[in-house]
């Protein structure tokens, strides 16, 4: 299916572009989560209309995910969770907590935005994530997790 991008989608294109994708990305993620439209002759001409205007959010979301990751950039967060002596806990922190604790220290960002490439965490220690605030802004951000002992 041909679609036109109505924003920069990852490993995919930009806004504007006009992409062949398997129908049922489209149909059951692109198009619901109106990043894209079929790209019919009217559909076209319609973007093509409103490019100026498009191009003026993104950049405005853009702008706001950059401010917000120069706010971000260098933060620690702390998080505590309950853990034996040799230092594993009896849970994990996972990009939910995370996501958690950023809110509570007045950064709302959402869970899937948290990036665990290893995975939740369980261990005790301090750990790198990324959070990726927009396709192109991804900060760096310090969990440290304190272990309670039970």
């Amino acid at each position: 299916m041909q679609i036109i991008l109505l924003e920069k989608v990852v490993n995919l294109g930009g806004l504007g572009e006009v992409v062949r994708v398997k129908d049922g990305y489209a149909r059951n993620f692109l198009i619901p989560q109106r990043m894209a439209r079929r790209a019919t002759t009217s559909a076209i001409a319609e973007f093509e209309a409103k490019r100026a205007e498009l191009e003026k959010a993104a950049a405005e979301k853009l702008a706001a995910a950059q401010a917000q990751g120069e706010k971000l950039t260098g933060l620690t967060v702390q998080i505590s969770q309950k853990s034996g002596v040799d230092g594993r806990l009896f849970g994990s922190v996972t990009n939910f907590d995370i996501a958690e604790a950023l809110a509570k220290q007045g950064f709302p960002v959402e869970k899937s935005q948290v990036r665990l490439p290893q995975g939740p965490f369980k261990t005790v220690g301090e750990h790198a994530v990324s959070v990726a605030l927009h396709t192109d802004v991804v900060i760096d951000v310090t969990v440290a997790v304190v272990g309670e002992h039970a």
